[in-house]
């Protein structure tokens, strides 16, 4: 395939009405979430004036996300995965409409939230999950693209605009618009998005079966593709250990808040960059070759931003993280390409919960090494330490790709049908339903 057939992904994955309707469906959420954050952080900040109840809040619009991927991913298996959507975009209205009841007590604010991000799990499961049949193979990599960039610009410029709109209508104007989107989403995905029925494992009865996490996990454990996948998108847990000592780090370049500001943007806005180049003008074949040394590479720039050298060759390698980090678009295309459809929400939700929790352990080993071994002693044990974790991610990945008998032997040995094995196993089987 050549980087002009692949260009044109952007265009064919726009060209169908379902993924439109998704992806506009998403977007909205997205915005809607972003302004939520910035309105609950002002908001417990002004109810407690206590900095640790604001972290606290801002959490919990983060935490449940690793117990609801491994709990309530599976959902998407069990039930239709458009009616899920909308089902949990209405309850998360709700959800949030109560939050911006005035004077609610704390507590209870906190178990709303709680409970609207626990259900926030499901759904994106069932739209990752959803996302191979709605759109042709030739367009599939382009269109998990087109949904990782606009996940990025909507998280930037949300931040941005959310405390200009929390200023304008205040924090509980700001939840009721946050409550309006999940509206506004769930209606999108309902009028544009098709019907199909659960695609689950059938009991003799008939109904959806009942196979908890563990068959999901069973799954990913079992199959070296998904593993080796896996893996290489941990690695993300050594590449976010900047964003956990920006401060520290513009402190040491002797420069100030707006610095700070400066380098937590530049790790985003090369990941947007890095994207946008790769799916556009790179092959997928090439793009899946250079998972691993893309991988192995994104760390290197932590090493030698350890140095200090200064504000813009600082921001140049921390934008060079985000580039680097772009190979995380094809490797989650890929790890749901190739996840059999009737466990995708499963296997997605233990996936995101681990990779939320590479996340959170690299943010907070980053900032424990930081107080033992000073800032730059930090980095550089992070770059260190994320190259050489990826060399044996990224020879897994070469030898599962170079070697598929390998794996459709192990499918044969757990009874898997033979279609289902072939469907993820070669590239050009297609993938889902038009």
């Amino acid at each position: 395939m050549s980087a002009t057939a692949d260009a044109g992904g952007f265009r064919r994955a726009f060209g169908v009405p379902e993924f439109r309707a998704l992806w506009t469906a998403v977007a909205i959420m997205r915005a809607g979430n972003q302004l939520g954050r910035v309105a609950l952080a002002v908001l417990a900040y002004e109810r407690t004036g206590s900095a640790a109840v604001t972290a606290l809040v801002y959490a919990l619009t983060l935490l449940p996300a690793l117990i609801g991927g491994p709990l309530l991913g599976g959902l998407a298996d069990r039930y239709p995965r458009r009616r899920l959507i909308v089902a949990c975009g209405l309850a998360r209205a709700v959800l949030i409409a109560l939050v911006a009841v005035p004077s609610i007590p704390l507590p209870v604010l906190c178990a709303l939230l709680f409970a609207s991000q626990l259900l926030e799990s499901p759904a994106v499961s069932a739209q990752m999950a959803m996302t191979p049949d709605i759109l042709p193979k030739d367009a599939y990599q382009a269109g998990i693209a087109i949904q990782h960039l606009t996940s990025q610009i909507v998280t930037l410029a949300g931040f941005a605009a959310g405390g200009v709109l929390v200023a304008a209508v205040g924090t509980t104007g700001s939840l009721l618009i946050n409550a309006a989107t999940f509206v506004a989403a769930a209606l999108i995905a309902f009028r544009g998005v098709r019907f199909r029925p659960a695609t689950g494992t059938r009991d003799s009865g008939g109904r959806a079966g009942r196979d908890g996490p563990a068959a999901g996990l069973r799954l990913l454990v079992g199959d070296r593709r998904l593993r080796s996948l896996l893996a290489l998108a941990m690695l993300a847990g050594f590449q976010v250990v900047p964003e956990a000592l920006a401060s520290p780090y513009a402190a040491g370049l002797g420069q100030g808040t707006a610095v700070v500001g400066l380098l937590m943007a530049s790790i985003p806005v090369g990941n947007v960059l890095g994207v946008f180049l790769l799916t556009r003008f790179v092959p997928t074949s090439a793009r899946l070759r250079w998972l691993g040394p893309l991988a192995c590479a994104a760390s290197l720039p932590l090493l030698a931003s350890a140095f200090l050298p200064g504000v813009a060759t600082s921001l140049a390698l921390w934008a060079l993280i985000g580039l680097l980090g772009a190979y995380q678009v094809t490797a989650n295309a890929e790890f749901v390409r190739i996840t059999p459809t009737e466990r995708r929400g499963q296997v997605l939700g233990i996936a995101s919960s681990a990779l939320v929790a590479a996340q959170g352990l690299g943010m907070l080993a980053g900032g424990l090494l930081a107080e033992r071994m000073g800032m730059t002693g930090a980095l550089a044990v992070a770059g260190i330490a994320g190259t050489v974790a990826g060399v044996p991610a990224a020879l897994g990945w070469h030898r599962a790709r170079t070697h598929p008998a390998d794996d459709r032997a192990a499918d044969a040995a757990d009874g898997r049908s033979a279609g289902t094995a072939d469907a993820g196993l070669r590239e050009e089987a297609p993938r889902g339903r038009r």
